[in-house]
């Protein structure tokens, strides 16, 4: 038997592949769904099935190209109620991949249809278990999403299915089973996720808080609510797309990869009302850029941050981007589920100014120089209430990039201020949405906070981020 992880480090998610004696299963893939049938084809394996641990949020499945273009199965588990040909598997229902055999556990609390699956090798020896987003390495689902299409499902509810999935069909499995979780440290599909991708079930008894022996349902739901931050807008949108179907990511591309010179480029952006997307790294946005478009970095958390502020999975889009990153940029927008890419700007930045069209830029200044500054001009910290509790600038105010466009208002219109976060990733793209929607008297902090610690500028004392409640 083989069992591999498939990890993908943007989103922060892992699909699984399984094979044994020429057949292969496929859990919870991917929009591009190329890599799954290579690896079947090196092992010389048929995909017999695609298992699917619950309708995700964070990104759009590729159950449905992978189903047509292998002629494998699709398997939710109970309750699920998919709009295209699937097996809805029964709670306990088992399901032959060579010698391998892989049982559906329903495991509701994250979703309804959450469903776990105990993989048994050729032996009869228990293996592991893909937990999906029930179990994570350190931490537990987050039981607030579910909400967001059916209407009498509360968080406190789910939470409570939840304990009762944990306590009841999870912890009592055997301490050496590993756990294959579908997201790691940097999903927003959890808490406090452990960067650690595996790891095994007794250990996860003896150190992750949602498995304390001794917690009741009560204490279980406090504190699994308590510090859960609303979710990312797109998030519903993508479970609609996984449950009801979508347009094949060949599709998707064929559209997406039209180059188009300067004047095209203008002429579709007008037309089109298209968000206009940079995804070059932050330095050479701000000193020079489309006027008007806003930078989200490919080289940082895109996706998730394409999702979190773009929000509206149909907004037409045109990418300006690092030379041969065109065809990247397509699919990790279509991974969560932002398929109306028309096109990109042919030679980049340089065609456009070679063209005769005006750039604009973003101040920016070193950390030393902001040093002797930061005194003159509000200071705003882009970075999550989190981090801002933890160490920040005296005397700062917190906007967090998340909900920029929630507290637009609190932005000083009329002097001028400093931005700042960790690095200098998040301040650039808070710059750029700023500046597109009229403000134009912000000073980028290069380097975030790794660069303001180096000076003499006065921090709050530092509290470590897991003692804060």
């Amino acid at each position: 038997m083989k069992i591999e992880q498939i990890y993908t480090g943007c989103i922060a998610h892992a699909a699984y592949y399984i094979e044994s004696n020429g057949e292969a299963a496929i859990v919870d893939p991917l929009r591009e769904v190329q890599p799954y049938m290579d690896r079947a084809q090196k092992d010389n394996a048929k995909i017999k099935y695609i298992f699917e641990t619950h309708f995700h949020a964070d990104f759009v499945s590729g159950h449905l190209d992978l189903a047509k273009k292998t002629g494998a199965s699709i398997v939710y588990g109970p309750t699920a109620k998919p709009n295209f040909d699937s097996i809805v598997a029964t709670d306990g229902q088992e399901f032959k991949v060579g010698g391998v055999t892989i049982k559906a556990i329903h495991t509701p609390g994250h979703t309804l249809e959450s469903t776990c699956y105990l993989v048994t090798d050729e032996t009869g020896k228990q293996h592991g278990i893909i937990t999906g987003d029930t179990l994570f390495i350190g931490d537990v689902g987050r039981p607030d999403l579910a909400q967001e299409l059916v209407e009498d499902l509360t968080q406190e509810l789910l939470a409570s299915h939840l304990y009762d999935s944990l306590r009841n069909k999870i912890m009592p499995l055997s301490d050496d089973l590993i756990v294959y979780p579908n997201h790691g440290a940097g999903s927003a599909c959890g808490k406090n996720m452990s960067k650690e991708t595996t790891d095994t079930l007794g250990n996860q008894k003896k150190v992750n808080y949602a498995l304390r022996a001794d917690m009741t349902k009560e204490e279980f739901i406090k504190e699994l609510l308590d510090g859960l931050t609303p979710p990312p807008a797109y998030f519903p949108q993508n479970v609609l797309m996984n449950i009801q179907g979508y347009e094949s990511l060949d599709a998707v591309m064929s559209k997406a990869e039209t180059p188009l010179h300067p004047k095209e480029f203008e002429a579709v952006a007008n037309q089109t009302d298209a968000l206009v997307l940079d995804v070059r790294n932050e330095n050479d946005f701000v000193k020079e850029h489309v006027p008007g478009s806003i930078f989200i970095g490919l080289h940082g958390q895109f996706a998730p941050w394409v999702g979190a502020l773009i929000r509206d999975t149909k907004q037409p889009i045109l990418l300006i981007t690092p030379e041969g990153k065109e065809v990247e940029t397509i699919t990790r927008l279509s991974r969560v589920g932002f398929d109306n890419t028309l096109g990109f700007l042919l030679g980049g930045i340089e065609a456009w100014k070679a063209a005769g069209y005006e750039t604009d830029s973003i101040e920016s200044i070193s950390p030393e120089v902001f040093a002797a500054q930061y005194e003159t001009a509000p200071v705003i910290d882009s970075r999550k209430p989190g981090e801002f509790t933890a160490e920040h600038v005296v005397n700062a105010k917190n906007i967090p990039l998340d909900y920029v466009n929630e507290q637009l208002a609190e932005v000083p219109k009329d002097e001028k201020f400093f931005i700042h976060c960790a690095g200098g990733y998040r301040s650039v793209i808070m710059s750029s949405i700023l500046k597109a929607r009229g403000y134009h008297n912000m000073i980028n902090v290069e380097k975030g906070m790794s660069g303001i610690r180096t000076t003499d500028i006065p921090l709050t004392v530092f509290v470590c981020p897991s003692t804060l409640k």
